[in-house]
């Protein structure tokens, strides 16, 4: 687990498991549309699929990072070298995780419920709800990143 406390690959402050999080976070909104694609162009099946791919992908990525974070000791660790006052940062953080939960209870819902959901013709507007929150999450997690090790 040593491997995961290298310096990064983004150039900055950050440990290695950071940078790959953060990549995977970026690129998350990206292949949520691209399975909302499949289903806009009624590749039904493979919209299940990628949706449950990507969404467990997803849960496994935040135990690593979990991992990762409680190794080196938490937020506070990080903000050491930080040029940003750690209650902004803080608050920052606070305002991602609480979007992060938000969009983690919407989108397992609209995966557990899918069936539901289309049958009642709820099922696009849960999907747009997810992507909103993957997009905010992933939005939010960068901003977090920068205000941790870029500033």
């Amino acid at each position: 687990m040593d491997y995961m406390f290298e310096v990064g690959f983004f150039g900055t402050r950050a440990p290695i498991f950071m940078d790959v999080v953060t990549l995977i976070v970026a690129l998350l909104p990206l292949l949520v549309a691209g399975a909302i694609y499949l289903a806009k162009t009624k590749r039904y099946k493979a919209h299940v699929y990628a949706q449950i791919l990507i969404f467990a992908f997803s849960v496994i990525v935040l135990g690593y990072f979990e991992t990762g974070v409680r190794m080196v000791g938490g937020f506070d660790s990080f903000m050491k070298e930080s040029g940003v006052s750690h209650n902004y940062a803080f608050i920052v953080l606070i305002f991602h995780i609480a979007i992060s939960i938000v969009t983690l209870i919407i989108w397992s819902t609209t995966i557990f419920m899918a069936k539901k959901q289309v049958q009642l013709k709820k099922h696009r507007k849960a999907g747009l709800m997810t992507f909103t929150g993957v997009v905010m999450t992933s939005l939010t997690g960068i901003w977090v990143y920068f205000l941790m090790f870029v500033y």
